[in-house]
This record gives C-alpha cells, sequence and structure tokens, in this order.
C-alpha cells in the first residue's frame, strides 16, 4: 500500500483563494482516485448552528463540501476562533494558545484515514500564531511539500517572488503553484502570470500547476479543471 500523500496549501495573502484552490485540489485528487481529506488547522470566525449544536468555519465547512473523506471537526480543525481577525489577536483575547503540536498529532491521524490530506494554511505564509511563531513554524513541524497560490492582482508579482523565497528559505519545497485571477479588470494578468511562471522556474524549479479564472459565483469543481492534477501527484510522490 502506498504511503498517504500531503500537502500545505500557503497564499500570497488572505482572500487570494486558497479555500477555492483547496477545494479544487480535493476534488481533483477524487478524479484521480485517490480518497481526499481536508484540514483546516487554524480558523479564525466562526458562527454558532442551532441545528446541529456545533460552532462552524464557512471555510472549514466548504473543505468538508469538497472532501471525499470527512474528519471529526477537532481534528480538522483543532483551532477554531471566534472572531475573524487575525489568529494571534483572537486567540489571546479568548485565553487560547495556539500550539503547533496538537496540529502535528492531528495530520498524523488524517494520514490514517485517508490516501491524500489537503492542509489549508491560514492567511498568508507567516501568519502570527503568537509573540515568536508563525504559520511557517507550522509548515516546517508538518514537513510537507507547499502549494502557493497566487492572487493575480496588481502586485502579484512582488508577493508571488517575495512568498516563494520565504517557502524555500524555511527548507519547505514548492510543490507548484496556482494562479487564482481575483480582479477579472486586472490589466495584462497574462503577462504577470508569466512573468511569475519564468521567475518561479528558474529561481526555485517549480510548476505552475494551472490557472483559474475568475469564478462568479466560485466553483470548486469548475476550478477543478483548470488544475494540472496528473504533474501534482507525481510530484507529491516524487517528495514523499
Amino acid at each position: 500500500m502506498s504511503a498517504a500523500l500531503s500537502l500545505f496549501v500557503t497564499g500570497t495573502d488572505t482572500e487570494i483563494g486558497k479555500t477555492l484552490v483547496s477545494c479544487a485540489l480535493l476534488r481533483g485528487f477524487a478524479k484521480a482516485g485517490l480518497s481526499a481529506a481536508a484540514m483546516k488547522p487554524i480558523a479564525a470566525g466562526a458562527y454558532f448552528n442551532a441545528e446541529d449544536g456545533l460552532w462552524h468555519n464557512e471555510d472549514a465547512d466548504q473543505l468538508d463540501a469538497a472532501a471525499q473523506v470527512l474528519l471529526p471537526p477537532e481534528i480538522r480543525t483543532p483551532y477554531l476562533l471566534e472572531a475573524p481577525a487575525a489568529p494571534h489577536i483572537v486567540a489571546a483575547q479568548e485565553g487560547r494558545t495556539l500550539e503547533i503540536a496538537p496540529i502535528v498529532e492531528c495530520h498524523r491521524e488524517a494520514m490514517r484515514r485517508a490516501d491524500v490530506v489537503v492542509v489549508e494554511g491560514v492567511g498568508g505564509f507567516r501568519v502570527p500564531l503568537d509573540a515568536q511563531l508563525d504559520t511557517a513554524d507550522l509548515a516546517v513541524e508538518l514537513a510537507l511539500p507547499v502549494v502557493l497560490v497566487v492572487g493575480v492582482r496588481l502586485g502579484c508579482i512582488n508577493h508571488a517572488l517575495l512568498t516563494a523565497e520565504a517557502i524555500v528559505s524555511r527548507g519547505l519545497r514548492l510543490a507548484g503553484w496556482v494562479a487564482n485571477i481575483v480582479d477579472p479588470a486586472m490589466r495584462f494578468a497574462d503577462e504577470n502570470i508569466e512573468t511569475i511562471r519564468a521567475r518561479l522556474e528558474r529561481e526555485h524549479g517549480t510548476t505552475l500547476l494551472g490557472t483559474v479564472p475568475y469564478l462568479a459565483p466560485p466553483s470548486a469543481e469548475i476550478a477543478a479543471t483548470h488544475l494540472d492534477m496528473t504533474t501534482l501527484v507525481r510530484t507529491l510522490r516524487d517528495l514523499t
């Protein structure tokens, strides 16, 4: 039996489509014949659902809807914070400490339940967890290949190159990147994507896995058709 695969999805910023791309990856893995589970280890922004008596997060719910293997909420999202703000600030207000070790243990359990586990980060790559640690430290402890989601809008070239540099500088491996069009009116979007593609390939040897067009409303099923899952699965197996 092949070892389970996993990857860490990060982005150039918040609100650039990490959840959409993560859901698309889950759909793509399923089409490739792999049972896929999702983790959103830290989620800020929760609401109480009186029907099931549980606290929910919109991103986590979307991941559940796209996953083939549903994880218990406490494994999928070990830290669910109420206010939609910077996690370290909300955690301090709620009297909680965001610790990496429990997340790593939840990930181990998730790996026992599925062929592939998609771990979606929170915000950008270096969102603080406390005064010392940030999500980059989480990615390092999980030791997973990283897929970078680039929100294609003004400034995306700089954000993409800086984030890729930060990922590689922490000893992590880039399994590829996805261009996600978040501004349909952006001028020279294709030229921006090509500039990023050429630079990331030359500097880090990483591949553009696909360009997701602007989708209104967002659709993981449609987004999945724009991703090169064959290349991603092969890369993950090579890196595992």
